[in-house]
């Protein structure tokens, strides 16, 4: 605020492998004692609570109507069940006080092994006496380092102004692909974050972003809740504002009020009712109107649920834009990394066995229509997509070899990617690891040799050997009778 009166909201994006050394190296900031995780209470939820009820007078053989066992359940609804920690809530204690003064302390869950502390209270209720800092885990940045490992280029080099990064807002032609080679998909921007969704994809069609500042407008306008759809999509249509002029983030409102001569303090009031949702005064429009703001600009204002901060979507999409940089110049490594980090339902059989068998796969799960499709099938399409990209830009996957495999990174063999060990139906993270440890002692005998090392499942073991990924290992460690006659 002007007057230094409103709460300060700090969210830091970490890597998700880094996450737990933020949060330690926090302590390390401010020092022991002043550093703790944001508590949660868990509290039972309606259905739960009925069941306990149910079960209670069912256990003691009485029966009760069941608007009274509804009666009693609403009473037991929302009582505390548990405590939990807030995924990346740090709650920071000035150095003159101590934590004893806001709140007790413990560890969650009633768990007395764990070395985490959180607050006893749940952070909502002491979260105006004390800050609590946001120290996020976030896929972006582990690409980023992933990326720079794979290439040796350091992120922070990478222009914000690069014409063939900007290309893949608005074609594919940068890519050396035709959308008719990618499912008809018109931009290249499928699996950079932020831009990679059917919906942003249409957004960027419609708005034909010319700067990078008009990407940070988008990213902003897609976080946003009833700021496209219905509101600034409609007025460029019309032909009433433009990308540049039209609300997209939280900033632009008070930035533009101020410029419309309208008091500081007042703009600021505005922008923080608009972007909650809260709309406008009569008074506040009347003094909009007074300082010439166009009668649109009023009717956007009112249509708003919630905005996204400027600074948030610049964040976002500096990361986006250093990603895009890769996929255009770094392609080997930015689908390695891909599938290494982003793919969430990766399949070595349905993805990695050539171009016409995925193009088969992606077609035959598309057939299904959306509304029979399940969660995992939708993020098998979105995998599906960037392999198919992959495949129309000319890059191969190479069988997976035992002696070079990894069980989570993908690898570049010769410009081709081997997949990751876990990308095997059936093969969790723990199997995989156990497997790749297996092989550091020696080279496996048989199929029944690999089992006994690796303690993976029989039906694995015959998966993995139908993909060829055994070779020629007999099925037991004995040799036949026929081969030592002969």
């Amino acid at each position: 605020g002007f007057k230094g009166n409103k709460e300060p909201d700090i969210d830091l994006n970490f890597s998700g492998d880094y996450q737990a050394k933020a949060h330690a190296y926090v302590e390390v900031i401010f020092g022991k004692g002043k550093a703790y995780r944001a508590g949660t209470i868990g509290t039972l939820a309606e259905k739960t609570a009925y069941g306990y009820v149910y079960k209670y007078y069912e256990e003691r053989g009485i029966h009760k109507r069941r608007c009274e066992m509804e009666r009693i359940a609403e009473g037991c609804t929302g009582v505390k069940r548990t405590t939990g920690q807030h995924p990346g809530g740090i709650i920071v204690v000035p150095h003159e006080h101590e934590i004893y003064e806001f709140t007790a302390i413990q560890h969650p869950a009633n768990d007395m092994n764990t070395p985490i502390v959180t607050t006893h209270f749940e952070y909502h209720s002491i979260d105006h006496n004390l800050l609590k800092l946001d120290i996020l885990g976030h896929d972006d940045p582990t690409m980023i380092r992933r990326l720079e490992d794979l290439t040796g280029v350091d992120a922070k080099t990478i222009k914000l102004d690069d014409p063939s990064v900007m290309a893949l807002f608005h074609g594919t032609e940068i890519l050396g692909i035709k959308p008719e080679d990618i499912g008809g998909i018109p931009l290249g921007s499928l699996g950079i974050p932020e831009f990679g969704t059917d919906f942003v994809i249409q957004m960027l069609v419609d708005t034909d972003p010319q700067s990078f500042s008009d990407l940070v407008r988008i990213s902003g306008l897609s976080h946003g809740t009833d700021v496209w759809l219905g509101n600034a999509q409609t007025l460029i249509e019309e032909g009433k504002t433009k990308l540049s002029t039209a609300i997209c983030c939280r900033d632009d409102i008070m930035v533009y009020l101020i410029h419309m001569g309208l008091d500081k303090e007042q703009s600021f009031t505005i922008m923080e009712s608009v972007r909650k949702g809260k709309g406008l005064k009569p008074e506040w429009e009347e003094e909009m109107l007074a300082h010439g703001v166009p009668d649109w600009y009023i009717w956007s204002c009112k249509k708003i649920k919630y905005m996204f901060p400027k600074a948030h979507a610049a964040a976002y999409v500096m990361m986006a834009w250093r990603i895009a940089w890769f996929k255009v110049f770094k392609p080997e490594a930015y689908y390695t990394a891909y599938f290494s980090i982003r793919a969430s339902a990766f399949s070595y059989e349905l993805m990695c066995l050539g171009k016409e068998r995925l193009e088969f796969n992606l077609k035959e799960l598309q057939s299904r229509g959306k509304e029979n499709l399940t969660a995992k099938d939708q993020d098998s399409i979105k995998d599906m997509r960037i392999v198919q990209e992959m495949y129309a830009r000319g890059i191969e996957f190479i069988p997976i070899q035992l002696d070079k495999v990894d069980d989570k990174q993908f690898q570049i063999f010769d410009g081709k990617i081997m997949p990751a060990l876990s990308a095997i139906d059936g093969l969790g993270e723990k199997a995989a690891e156990a497997v790749v440890e297996a092989i550091k002692d020696g080279p496996f005998l048989s199929k029944e040799d690999f089992r006994n090392r690796t303690k993976v499942s029989k039906t694995v073991v015959d998966k993995m050997a139908e993909l060829g990924i055994l070779g020629d290992l007999p099925e037991t460690n004995q040799l036949s009778f026929d081969f030592l006659v002969g």
